[in-house]
């Protein structure tokens, strides 16, 4: 046998390697995940449903995949309550961009039919369909750097109290028939969704204070990617706590977001302390 002979085994066997490492790796940050959930559920006592997208490594080949809440998420979510005794508390890690709000109707539903309390954790955002099902909540625990979103109803491309304005500011007679339907569906869009906010928030609040938080979040107040941080959801007349459990973040670490290249944001890991305590460890000290 030559040279070449000799090293070819050893190039398949790399490749496979190669391919297997990948799977390996995610099945191994998913077991982590799963056991860091049931320490978390034995801690609360409660169940523990999480919700998290990120951009995910697609198949093998590391193609990043955006996600957003669809009907598989709305399945999966109202099985686990489905299967949660009704005296068992619900703690809910959310972390989404929004999506369809067929399936964020189903899920803040399901979570404001639960007995027990509801609590949703936010260490990072919920926009859009994300800020719905945080409606539902009992309570919504929010890091104080973190921000929910508008629930301004989409059309597209635009936003359906953007078109209503065009109704407001031409005549009829010099908008093409697609421009007249389009403003029907927003009419209809913005009475819906905001039917839908005054439903959950009537759980917990009076109906003059319902009404007024649903208008304000759902017709056109900003831009639908507008930041509300946790002092201006407290403004409205949210229960929105600060006291973010350390698991929880412990937790979010286990979903990493996919690395190609040079990562953009870089920083030694662990906490900085700047104080004259000799006994904690910290690399600046005065």
């Amino acid at each position: 046998m030559n040279a070449v002979e000799s090293i070819f085994p050893l190039f398949w066997l790399f490749i496979i390697i190669s391919a297997l490492t990948p799977y390996l790796q995610q099945q191994l940050l998913a077991t982590a995940r799963a056991r860091k959930i049931a320490e978390l559920e034995r801690q609360r006592g409660s169940r523990v449903i999480t919700m998290i997208h990120r951009q995910e490594a697609f198949s093998l080949l590391g193609i990043p995949l955006t996600r957003f809440i669809n009907i598989e998420d709305s399945e999966q979510v109202l099985r686990a309550i489905r299967l949660t005794d009704k005296n068992v508390p619900l703690d809910l890690v959310l972390h989404t961009p929004g999506g369809l709000v067929l399936a964020a109707e189903q899920i803040s539903e399901a979570l404001m039919r639960h007995p027990a309390k509801v609590t949703v954790f936010i260490p990072h955002y919920a926009m859009s369909g994300g800020t719905l099902i945080a409606l539902a909540a009992d309570e919504i625990v929010m890091d104080e750097n973190a921000v929910l979103g508008p629930l301004d109803p989409q059309l597209g491309q635009c936003p359906a109290a953007s078109v209503l304005k065009v109704m407001e500011l031409k005549e009829p007679k010099d908008m093409d028939d697609q421009t007249v339907m389009l403003a029907d569906m927003a009419q209809k869009a913005m009475r819906q969704i905001q039917a839908a906010v005054k439903k959950l928030l009537l759980k917990h609040l009076p109906e003059e204070k319902a009404t007024a938080i649903a208008t304000t979040l759902t017709a056109g107040t900003w831009t639908h990617d507008y930041p509300i941080d946790v002092e201006e959801a407290r403004g409205m007349g949210l229960n929105v706590s600060t006291e973010m459990p350390a698991e929880i973040y412990a937790l979010m670490d286990m979903y990493p977001q996919p690395r190609t290249g040079r990562p953009s944001v870089e920083y030694n890991p662990g906490p900085v302390y700047r104080h004259h305590d000799q006994e904690r460890k910290g690399r600046f000290r005065e």
